[in-house]
């Protein structure tokens, strides 16, 4: 397979990933469908960083859109030779995965942050409380213990859930990013494309 051709692979996939993300995130601020915690501010502080939306979204889409026109893409002219283009174009979506590692890592650190530390909920004490926080993240193994979150009503299940989501998400899109710098290294230094027709050599 060309490198271009799996750069494009690369940039659709990671297209759809970041809309799932954003998705996941904004569904965070209505846990039941209800828009009085947020307007409240009683979701857990780590559904305000909007790791899926910025990190595992919108940060994205640049790197996408870089890896999909990389068949087209052609700096002519580059270390004065034109025919060097290809891998010139290759090289440089390197940066773009780098971007994209980036956004993809903070929306996995946080993800995992916010299923460690748990929910914000108003529990059996009266209070709104990180009532999980102290657990270091045992609680998700004794689902026995979610009830002790009255409030809002099984917050602890959509929080594991979309968190989830956003962690495996963002992982994905963190090992995407990663193949695409080696094959825009491969890409920039070996030659643009396997076939001999289509090789660009400097």
């Amino acid at each position: 397979m060309c490198y271009g051709k799996c750069a494009r692979c690369i940039g659709y996939s990671l297209l759809w990933l970041a809309l799932l993300c954003i998705v996941a995130n904004i569904l965070l601020y209505f846990p039941n469908g209800e828009t009085r915690f947020a307007s409240d501010n009683n979701l857990s502080r780590f559904v305000w960083f909007f790791s899926g939306i910025i990190g595992g979204g919108l940060l994205m889409f640049p790197p996408a859109f870089v890896f999909i026109g990389l068949e087209q893409a052609d700096c002519c002219g580059c270390c004065g030779h034109e025919n060097c283009g290809k891998r010139c174009s290759m090289l440089s979506s390197v940066l773009a995965a780098l971007i994209g590692t980036a956004g993809s890592g903070y929306c996995v650190i946080v993800a995992a942050l916010g299923l460690a530390e748990g929910p914000l909920c108003f529990d059996s004490s009266g209070q709104w409380n990180y009532t999980f926080a102290n657990t270091e993240g045992l609680y998700l193994l004794n689902t026995s213990t979610w009830s002790l979150c009255i409030e809002p009503k099984h917050i602890v299940e959509w929080n594991v859930c979309l968190f989830s989501i956003l962690l495996a998400l963002g992982g994905i899109e963190f090992i995407l990013c990663l193949i695409q710098v080696i094959n825009g290294m491969l890409g920039g230094i070996c030659g643009y494309c396997c076939s001999r027709q289509q090789r660009y050599d400097c």
